[in-house]
């Protein structure tokens, strides 16, 4: 395969989900390997494993075993890029209008986007804080964490403290 080819990246999705992984767009290494977070930089399988969301650190190739955790992973932008700062507002928006329908269609009980900017330009927002936020997608939390791009400076422990939040807050709640 050259460089230039790409291999679709599906949605991971289904009913009942406890949470709902979105990122913002696929990099070149998961647009080449057809696998969400597949770039060795990136911290998404360590950072939800750390944090509950998984017993075992799964690898890219592994990603459907995360609908038997409740777990899903979908994306705001399908267009792949190096940076996900090359993906215009415009994108953003759209993708945001999207993600809403999928969101509606299968309720999962949370959905996270990784990344304030992204959530910000995708969901119109001026003030967001890391989080679980104000609005709501019908049944479905929505919540703002960190993207685990090995691009983004936050340490691993932060990281693995913000995606805690949203697991022991939907264990609190029998989820």
């Amino acid at each position: 395969m050259s460089d230039s080819e790409t291999n679709p990246i599906s949605d991971i999705l289904a009913p009942g989900l406890r949470v709902v992984f979105c990122g913002i767009n696929p990099g070149k290494s998961s647009a080449h390997t057809g696998y969400h977070f597949a770039h060795p930089g990136n911290r998404f399988w360590k950072t939800i494993w750390q944090a509950g969301f998984t017993d075992i650190q799964l690898k890219p190739e592994q990603e459907l075993k995360l609908l038997d955790t409740r777990c899903g992973i979908t994306m705001l932008v399908e267009r792949p890029t190096v940076q996900a700062n090359e993906v215009s507002a415009l994108e953003l928006r759209e993708g945001g209008k999207l993600l809403i329908e999928k969101m509606v269609q299968y309720q999962p009980e949370a959905l996270a986007v990784l990344g304030k900017e992204a959530f910000k330009r995708a969901f119109r927002q001026s003030k967001v804080e890391w989080g679980r936020q104000a609005i709501t997608i019908g049944a479905t939390e929505v919540w703002v964490l960190p993207n685990p791009s090995g691009l983004n400076r936050a340490p691993q422990e932060k990281m693995v403290e913000a995606y805690k939040e949203l697991d022991t807050a939907l264990a609190l709640r029998g989820l």
